[in-house]
This record gives C-alpha cells, structure tokens and sequence, in this order.
C-alpha cells in the first residue's frame, strides 16, 4: 500500500453505515440519461467506480419531485436524471444493484436548479422557476455563464409563495422516500453554486422579510427544514451528506461568510436538522478559508471549518490529484497529475476533514482509489473524459 495515501483507507462510520475507505466520487453532471431515466450505460459507469474501491459515489445531480427542479442552466443541460416516475425509479434499482454487486456504496445528490434554471425550459416549461426573492444575482458577477443567459437571468420574477415553498419541501422528502425504496445508502443534497437550496442561504437571492429571510440563521432555515423533512422520510440513522459552497456560479466571489462565527450561523442550523458530512464546495482544497485567524487556525480550509464550527464530519473537495480547477481545465483541455497528495494528507493526517472528493481524477480513470492504494500512478485529466461515460 503507498505509505503517504494509507491513512485514506482506514474505514468510517458514517451514521448507520460503514465505509471501507476515505475516498468518495463526487457529483458530476454527466447528461446521458434521456428522458430523466438512467439506462445500462449509467449503472455501468458508476459500477465501474465500485470496482475501482471507490468508498463511497455520490451520482451527478438529481432532478427532485417538482416540476421546475430541471430545466437549462446557461449550458443547456439535456438528458439529466430525476428521481420520480417508475421507468427513472427502476433505473436507478439498477444503478444501486449493480454498485452494491462491486461492493460499493452509493447516494444519489438530491438537486432543485432554483433559480438557475432558464424559464420555459425542462420537462415542464409551462411551470415558472423558483426564485426566493425573484432575483438570479446581479449585474458584473464573475460567472462563465454566457451573456445571452446572464442577461435573460437578470430580468425579476415573482418571489416564491410560501405554498412555493412548502411544495419544493415536500419534494425534497417524497425523492428522498424514492431513494430509499431503491435501495440507496443515503442522501446527498445540494445546497450550494447558486441552485435552490444556495439561493435562500444568499443575501443577494434572498431578500425575503417573512420567516424565511432575514440574518444568516434565518436565511438557513429552508436549508434546514428540507433537511429536516429528509431525516423524517429516511429515519434517524440513514447517512446526511449536504454540500455547500461560498462561491456562486452568478459570482465565483461570493461568500456566504467572512469569518468562522459567520458560518457557524449559516451550517449550525442545518447540522442541528440532521446532517451527519458537509460536503465544502471548493476550487483548491488547498486554500484558506479564513487567513485572518491567528496561528494553524488560519491555514484550514472551508471543510476544516464546516468541521470546527458545526462537529459533524467533513468532507473536502477541489482539484484533488490535478494540477488545476475545473473550469481552469476547461479551457486548458485538461489537466496533470500533480504532487499536492501530500499537501492533501498533511490537512487530512493532522484531521481538518474525514472524506477526500475526487472528481476529475475519477471520472478519468475508474480505478483511481485502487491505484491510490498501491501506490500506482495517476493518469492526466483529459477533457475528452467529458464525452462519455468511460
């Protein structure tokens, strides 16, 4: 076993269940599921996951039971999974069948689009977006969204109804209830890059005066009451894993907090709900999230401090493995191997977060975890790994 990457395969208990290792398959859209069903081609690519040890997959984005979770994104997504309806729910008995026959461990990544998606557009265009404020961010946003979307984006829209709002929630927990008569291992939610769930924890899409807006708390508590009716429809001890992030794709520069206390108001609310991993959204694992703080304080970075500030697990993610971000390696064709394994295991060894998202590097080549353990080297990123389901 490579000695530097070994503490990485010591297993975790994670609420009711047991990983074999540290390492997960973060969620990556992949847009090859026609209809919102996913067919042998996607049970076959995750397996192939399994049977590379992976410890756990948390599967791309997943459309939830309501009409306006899905739709085009300023990159007119087309063919994304959703997780209602008999033909998509035996797709997904599939996916889970074949992971759990490799061994794995396997949850889906529960997603409303919020005010991302572009209105007349999904499997029901008649229906309008949900937007919290009726806002989608503002004018001079570091985004790569192109400019004839940002531009329609812009222009406001009716503020969600607290009818709106109860729906959506009760969608959050009927797809969970579907997850779990398919035989998933747990939920993941998405709650940041601007969708949904992100859109009520920002000041700029949330402007609301009602019980659901207002200070960083009372912006988190949609978050948390979707949150909340998940761990009702899932029981107590099905594992919670809710992915946040500072950044937005209406603004890269966005932040929810500018200081531990500051997100201690926006996490410790959803922690309270019933979250046992928060998944910190980053670029670089290997920036800090608060260089202000005084000492090794000021070294750890947002998945070190969702940890701190909250006490659940946590799990850190961004260009592990590779020498560049995404979006970096979008332009460039792709991306190296790269030595920062060893700035990676200097945070995880002296225990600022307990999961390690692989993304890229995994879809590259489904044997990451394998090699990582022993010890093999790592293949290039290429962005011909986007095309397909390899």
């Amino acid at each position: 076993m490579d000695t530097l990457l070994a503490p990485l395969f010591e297993p975790l208990r994670v609420g009711s269940l047991r990983l074999k290792n540290r390492i997960v398959m973060a969620p990556m859209t992949r847009n090859y599921s026609p209809d919102g069903v996913p067919g042998e081609n996607v049970a076959s690519y995750y397996q192939r996951r399994a049977e590379g040890e992976t410890g756990l997959i948390i599967t791309e984005a997943v459309g939830i039971d309501h009409p306006a979770a899905l739709g085009e994104a300023g990159i007119g997504e087309s063919d994304l999974p959703h997780l209602y309806g008999e033909q998509a729910l035996n797709g997904w008995r599939r996916v889970v069948a074949q992971v759990h026959d490799a061994g794995g461990v396997v949850f889906p990544q529960l997603w409303h689009q919020g005010v991302m998606r572009r209105q007349g557009t999904g499997p029901h265009p008649q229906v309008a977006s949900m937007r919290p404020s009726g806002i989608w961010g503002l004018p001079g946003g570091l985004t790569s969204s192109p400019d004839f979307y940002v531009q329609s984006q812009l222009v406001p829209t009716q503020p969600m109804t607290e009818r709106d709002i109860e729906e959506v929630i009760e969608a959050y927990a009927r797809s969970a209830m579907h997850a779990l008569e398919c035989g998933f291992d747990g939920i993941a939610i998405h709650g940041g890059h601007g969708y949904l769930i992100d859109n009520f924890l920002w000041s700029v899409t949330n402007q609301r005066s009602d019980m659901w807006g207002g200070s960083r708390r009372e912006r988190s508590r949609f978050a948390a009451e979707v949150v909340r009716a998940i761990r009702r429809a899932i029981g107590p001890d099905m594992p919670i894993v809710f992915r946040f992030s500072q950044w937005k794709q209406q603004d890269f520069k966005a932040r929810l907090a500018n200081s531990p206390a500051e997100l201690e108001d926006v996490l410790a609310p959803i922690a309270e709900a019933g979250v046992d991993v928060f998944d910190a959204s980053v670029r670089y694992f290997n920036r800090a999230e608060f260089p202000e703080q005084a000492g090794p304080d000021g070294e750890m970075n947002l998945a070190g401090w969702a940890k701190r500030v909250t006490g659940c697990l946590s799990m850190t993610v961004g260009g592990v493995g590779l020498n560049n971000g995404m979006y970096d390696s979008n332009k460039q064709g792709g991306a190296q191997a790269s030595n920062n394994l060893d700035l990676l295991m200097e945070r995880f060894n002296r225990g600022e977060f307990d999961l390690v998202g692989v993304g890229r590097s995994i879809l590259q080549d489904p044997q990451w975890a394998l090699k990582a353990r022993q010890g093999q080297a790592f293949d290039p990123f290429s962005n011909e790994a986007l095309s397909g389901l390899n």
